[in-house]
């Protein structure tokens, strides 16, 4: 299996934060929010590369992390050399994109990264960059293995909130039954969080959507046309998640990632 950390958005409305540094690489509790899902990352057995895709802005800055964080964990390991050996761990790909009006959309970064780096033999776990998890990331993982796509879910627990997010409906097995992106009218409080499992058989998914004409930004929109052609199975995120979209949840999260309680 390889990860792909979605971080190529220019993150306007958190502007002038993000005007010149990525929302992952923006501080929480301390270090970069993306360090925090590498961290987590560590918990799951069998990943073999972890493809952090981005844009031509960015990509420096996300290579410098990169080998600062692969030099520091080989350090903890008390590998002194093993940082050489353990580059591959991490690689980061340049969407070539170089503002928000060029953007390739998250669905297309996908396919990007699947195509250039011919990854569709393999399974393929997808995290949205600004998204964070107390719930180790193993657990999700294990339960969505079994089965060919699975999407991560959490109970919001208001319908007014979840007109900004992806809605899901599922039957007793946990399976979709119906999904809708920002739905005006939620049927239920239950969102589709940016955590999803896909196994290497439906990859080749990526190419037919896109080549369709439909929309390539937002991951959920794959899932909406996925779902009603492939089963698609579900996870529920018992722990905290944060999805860090204004200043008002970035500040929340270095509070709950800083561990304090004001």
């Amino acid at each position: 299996m390889n990860a792909l950390i979605l971080a190529a958005g220019y993150a306007t409305r958190l502007y002038p934060l993000t005007l010149n540094k990525a929302k992952p690489l923006l501080e929480v509790g301390g270090k970069p929010m993306i360090e925090w899902l590498f961290d987590n990352l560590g918990s799951i057995p069998g990943i073999q590369t972890a493809y952090i895709v981005t844009n031509d802005k960015f990509a420096g800055d996300f290579q410098k992390w990169a080998t600062a964080y692969q030099d520091r964990r080989a350090s903890a390991k008390g590998q002194s050399n093993a940082s050489a050996a353990r580059t591959s761990d991490i690689k980061i790909i340049n969407d070539g994109s170089k503002s928000d009006d060029d953007k390739l959309g998250a669905i297309g970064d996908i396919n990007l990264v699947l195509t250039r780096e011919n990854l569709i033999n393999d399974d393929l776990l997808v995290i949205a960059g600004d998204n964070l998890f107390q719930q180790p990331l193993s657990e999700f993982v294990t339960a969505a293995t079994r089965s060919r796509a699975t999407v991560a879910v959490h109970d919001v627990g208001n319908l007014e909130a979840m007109k900004k997010y992806g809605t899901v409906t599922v039957d007793k097995n946990g399976v979709i039954t119906n999904f809708e992106e920002k739905p005006e009218k939620p049927k239920s409080t239950l969102a589709a969080v940016a955590l999803y499992y896909y196994s290497r058989e439906l990859l080749p998914l990526f190419t037919t959507y896109l080549a369709a004409g439909n929309n390539p930004d937002q991951p959920g929109l794959f899932l909406q046309w996925l779902y009603t052609r492939k089963s698609v199975s579900t996870f529920e995120i018992k722990g905290r998640w944060l999805d860090i979209g204004s200043k008002e949840t970035l500040e929340n999260a270095d509070k709950v990632f800083s561990g304090r309680s004001d």
